[in-house]
């Protein structure tokens, strides 16, 4: 198979990575292997804020590039870890843990097309600060890329407080929902089915996260026999959501590993697509 451009969008996760697996962006698979891998356990709770939050993420790194995909605490199995030193990406391509699978997936895709303007990137730098000074940075630029009028109703799948923030402040209202359910920072219920919600919204915003959950796709699917935008902030699947574009997906902001969580200096993150 001749090798792909950045701009190839695939027709679906699944068809992504049969391209891969066949050599379509590059080397094959089978003759790259997974260096180190490693979890990032966190908890937050942003001053000033009521709740807080847990994250768990599962992260590969192959050569200079390091693909993640997030996990509800306590549900990645025992031994996944170890399960990915040292093994090619085909074969973690098809291992039974599907964040072992979106995790490897990333990495080859950073590792092949790293996020810069050669790849349809556009590099957004997030100043240092607070922890809570960083996620507003962070919201505005994935809320950037939204792109419909004031009044419209967003869909966000994957409820986070400043996203909600910087969605108000744009005169946006919006269907917060997340697995977990519970509510927002001011009391709003969490729904917990998406699909459900999808007809009385305008645009979804969603977390690169429901590739792992394997929620992603019938989001996807919708998007695109609609023509709903569709938004992804992603550290899961940072470099796999923006070889969807065109596919039912409008817009990526793309944060790969170090997560603007993890320090206080600054950071980046690099938007594909939309309307910037």
């Amino acid at each position: 198979m001749t090798a792909l451009t950045a701009t190839s969008a695939a027709s679906s996760y699944d068809d992504l990575v049969e391209r891969v697996l066949a050599g379509g962006y590059g080397p094959d698979p089978r003759t790259r292997h997974v260096s180190v891998a490693f979890t990032t356990r966190q908890a937050v709770r942003h001053e000033g804020r009521g709740s807080g939050y847990r994250n768990e993420v599962l992260s590969l790194r192959l050569a200079e590039a390091v693909g993640s995909c997030a996990v509800e605490p306590g549900e990645l199995p025992d031994g996944a870890v170890e399960d990915c030193v040292g093994a090619d990406v085909a074969r973690l391509l098809e291992h039974d843990a599907a964040p072992v699978r979106v995790a490897a997936l990333d990495a080859y895709l950073a590792h092949v097309l790293p996020h810069g303007p050669e790849n349809g990137a556009r590099p957004c730098p997030l100043p240092a600060g607070t922890s809570l000074e960083k996620s507003r940075a962070r919201a505005a630029a994935v809320v950037d890329l939204v792109g419909v009028a004031p009044g419209s109703t967003v869909l966000v799948v994957g409820v986070v407080n400043s996203l909600l923030e910087a969605l108000r402040a744009r005169g946006l209202a919006y269907v917060p929902c997340d697995l977990k359910g519970g509510t927002t920072e001011w009391g709003e219920p969490v729904r917990t089915d998406a699909l459900a919600e999808l007809k009385r919204c305008d645009a979804v915003l969603a977390s690169g996260m429901t590739l792992g959950n394997g929620t992603f796709e019938p989001l996807r699917r919708h998007a695109r026999r609609h023509g709903v935008p569709l938004v992804m902030f992603a550290q899961t699947g940072s470099a796999v959501l923006p070889r969807l574009i065109g596919s039912g997906v409008t817009a990526v902001s793309a944060e790969p590993y170090p997560f603007f969580w993890l320090d206080g200096g600054p950071g980046t993150v690099h938007r594909y697509g939309g309307t910037l």
